[in-house]
Formats: structure tokens, sequence, C-alpha cells
């Protein structure tokens, strides 16, 4: 065969064949020069016709099937064990063992899907965090958001076809995180799950309490405090008209306060993973190693992005308006609240976690089997980091604290 009909990568293509990786039709399947082969396990790997595998940072872990629906692309992505991305596109995002995504996925910077998390088919994400068993149905756009709930396939948060989370304001801004569900409770596995009907959205940011449902075709534009509550949003008003300069912030404190709510969570998040989920991405060798870093820098892009975002809103803040005044006089200050330390981690959870790891145990299995005490321990240890960070940010503008819990 003419060798300018080969792929450019020939070598690698034949050294993931010797490892024992499935392809049908090797020569439809590009390997970038810089993918390390040394990073895709050999072990029931399948790679389907029409794969695009690129970024030197990206990790196949044994299980996992690319591209079973259609042609797919990865770029510097970390896969666990039992991934199966279906189709579609994904880049610079991690996904635990047995997340899933179908045909017409993308996925973009930041995103961390959990254990046998994931959508069907034309699936959009960025900057998304789903935790175990979250469950997206097809045709939607969920960027910049947390969702937890449930405690199985069987009983998992879900949300509804045809689900916008609107997450870019009148104003051109998109400091808009909504968190469906919270970490220090979420990471546990323990709570109801929360249902966003279909062809619906939220208007963010919001935030939405466990057990919630919401009625498809609602759109969200305030918050769910009250659990297990159903929710009906009756139809949008009246058409009106006004004027609109595009720089109007009267909500600017409640605004701030919810950037800020979410950068906590993602502090305590972090948090959770260095202390307790480390040793179980330790527990399967190298590979398992990498995902769990992929995980952790997917979070912290999560904390850039919340920053630059709020550093941007900023710098159009009316100088002529006192709460704009404030928050643009300490935004710097406020940023650099977050990603610092931490209270330390009950050391009976971090043992029993360590101990529990190396016995074998998966990560599921084990937290749903923690005992009582250190569920608790364990929830007021994250719940803790985030009352720490805003106690700092009472002490720089306490007007934006006392909005935290205020609903809106």
């Amino acid at each position: 065969m003419d060798d300018a009909l080969l792929p450019r990568n020939t070598a690698a293509l034949r050294a993931l064949l010797d490892k024992g990786v499935t392809m049908p039709v090797p020569l439809t399947v590009e390997i970038g020069d810089e993918v390390d082969v040394e990073h895709v396990s050999g072990d029931g790997v399948v790679i389907h016709p029409g794969a695009r595998i690129r970024g030197a940072s990206t990790v196949i872990s044994a299980g996992c099937e690319l591209g079973r629906e259609g042609p797919v692309t990865i770029e510097d992505c970390r896969l666990g064990r039992g991934v199966a991305l279906k189709g579609g596109y994904a880049a610079r995002a991690t996904f635990l063992d047995g997340a899933n995504l179908g045909l017409g996925h993308h996925v973009r910077e930041g995103c961390l899907l959990e254990e046998e998390s994931g959508g069907a088919h034309c699936v959009g994400l960025k900057q998304t965090i789903l935790m175990p068993f979250v469950t997206l149905g097809s045709l939607i756009n969920f960027c910049d958001c947390l969702m937890a709930g449930g405690t199985s396939r069987t009983e998992h948060s879900e949300v509804g076809s045809s689900y916008i989370h609107f997450n870019f304001t009148p104003g051109g801004d998109k400091t808009t995180p909504s968190l469906f569900g919270d970490v220090p409770r979420g990471v546990l596995l323990r709570e109801p799950p929360i249902f966003l009907g279909g062809q619906g959205g939220a208007v963010g940011p919001v935030r939405t309490a466990y057990g919630a449902v919401v009625a498809a075709g609602s759109v969200l534009r305030s918050d769910i405090r009250e659990e297990r509550s159903l929710t009906m949003v009756g139809p949008p008003p009246a058409m009106t008209q006004r004027d609109f300069t595009g720089r109007e912030y009267r909500g600017i404190n409640r605004l701030v306060a919810k950037n800020l709510d979410y950068l906590a969570s993602l502090d305590a998040l972090e948090a959770w993973y260095a202390e307790v989920r480390l040793p179980f991405f330790a527990a399967q060798g190298a590979l398992g190693v990498l995902v769990g870093e992929g995980a952790r820098e997917a979070i912290a892009a999560g904390r850039r992005e919340r920053i630059t975002r709020l550093l941007a809103l900023a710098a159009r803040m009316d100088p002529g308006q006192a709460p704009q005044a404030a928050f643009a006089a300490h935004a710097q200050a406020l940023t650099e609240i977050f990603g610092g330390s931490y209270a330390a981690v009950p050391e009976s959870l971090s043992t029993h976690a360590a101990a529990t790891a190396a016995a074998g145990a998966p990560y599921v299995e084990a937290i749903r089997a923690l005992p009582d005490d250190l569920v608790n321990a364990g929830q007021h240890w994250l719940a803790g980091i985030i009352e720490d960070r805003w106690a700092d940010v009472e002490a720089l503008l306490p007007g934006v604290a006392r909005l935290r819990h205020r609903e809106g």
C-alpha cells in the first residue's frame, strides 16, 4: 500500500495491537505522535473505526470502548476503567470508572464525570461536574454546573432531554455556576436524587435542593431550597420591553454570593479527592494515579474559570453604585481566599479510606459502606471547609455573605 494512504503513526497502532487493544479496522484510527502508548491499557480496550486519539496527557484504562456508535475524538482526556465514549468529541476532561456518553457528545475543558455518570446522545458539557450515577438525557447543554444526588444506578439524579443550563447573562457575563445538590452531602452517596424535567432549563446561577422534582417544561429562575419538593413553573410572562444597557447589576451581591459558594464547594471537593479518594486511585496502579491527577486538574480548572469570570465581572462595575464599587474593590482579595489550605481531615476517615482501598474495595462500594460516624465526620469536615471560606468572605464583604442562604 502507498505509504501516503497509511496513518501517520503506524508504530503506535502496532504497539497498541501488540498490547491487546482491539481495533477492528486499525488503519482508520489516528494516534497522535504525542500520545504515550504506555498510558493505554491493553486489557479489554476497544477502539472502533474513525477514532482520533490525541494529547500527551491522554490515559485510557482497562475496559474502555471508543466509537461504538460513531467517530470519536479525544484530546488530553483521562479515562478510568470501563468508560464508554460512543461518538463525539472530548478535550481536557476526566471520566471515572463506568462513565459514558452517547453519539454526538461535545465535552470541553474542566469536565469531571464521576463513576457511572453520563448521558445519551448530543450532550454538550463544559466546566461540568457530575457526581456518581448522575444521568443526562439527549439534546442537552449543561455547562458551568455541578450535580449530585442519588445512591445507585437505579436511584440517581437525572436531567430530562432538551434541557439547557443558561450560563450566559444578557450583559455578556458567565458568572453563572449552578449547584444541583452540594458537595458535603453529595460525595457520601446517601441523598435523594434530583430530577430536572425535560424541555426545560435553569437560568444560572441557581441552587437546587436534594429530592427536588422539577416538572417538564419548567425554566428555573430562582433557587429551590425545600428538599423533596415538586416545582412546576408557569408560562412565561407576556412580552415586555424596556431600556437595557447591558450593564445592569441590581442584584450584584446575590450574583457574587452564588459564585463564591460554588468556589467554596470546589475547594471542599478538592479536599475530598486529596484526603479520601487518593488511595483508591493509587490502588488501580499507574494509570489510576494518572486518572486521579486528571480529576484534580479538572477541579482546579473549574476554580480558575470561576475566578477569571469574577474578575472580568469586577472590571465592568459602576464605581457610582456602592455595592458594585465594593465588589470591584475587593474582587482580587476575594478570589485569593480559594484554593488554599483547609482543616485537617478526620484521621478516622482517612485511615478507613486508605485501609479499604488497600483491601481492594471499589470506591463507590467503600463510600456506600461507610459507618454512620464516619459519614457524619466527613460531612462535617467538608461543610467546615466551606464555612471557613465564607468567614473570610464576610470579613471583606459582609453584605455578600448575608445573601448566601437567601433564596433567589
